[in-house]
């Protein structure tokens, strides 16, 4: 039972920062920059690999799609932890993934990101290292 507790809290961490994350891309200027000629920059400049788009839009794009990426994380394994948590137990095909997936987050929010993004998966990465040692052990 810890252990199906402490996956949700860690999958409901991502499904979380997924989720504001998309929201602030869309409805909020928090990922533009705060030099207003970057942003105009950006969006009049285009990448070597395509004319057909903006850095600007590619930004807003990646920024969308890493968004949901996150939730779909978080959604898949509250899904997984309440639902078919046998199954989860089981597989350390899926066990093994999501630590490495959550690790490497990790990695790119020490690197690249900032304190709150590194904190929150540093707790969900606790968490599901946690829940598989609980799962391991009982």
């Amino acid at each position: 039972m810890i252990a199906q507790i402490l996956w949700i809290i860690g999958a409901f961490i991502v499904l979380t920062l997924g989720t504001f994350h998309l929201a602030y891309t869309f409805f909020t200027d928090k990922f533009s920059s705060r030099n207003a000629n970057v942003v105009e920059e950006m969006k009049n400049s285009y990448p070597r690999l395509t004319n057909k788009t903006t850095l600007w839009k590619a930004w807003i794009g990646f920024n969308a799609s890493h968004s949901t990426g996150a939730i779909f994380i978080g959604l898949v394994n509250i899904i997984l932890a309440v639902q078919y948590f046998p199954l989860l137990k089981q597989s350390y095909f899926l066990l093994t993934l999501n630590i490495l997936t959550i690790a490497f987050y990790l990695f790119l929010a020490k690197q690249y990101w900032f304190k709150i993004p590194f904190t929150g998966i540093l707790i969900t990465l606790l968490c599901f290292v946690a829940s598989v040692i609980i799962m391991i052990i009982s």
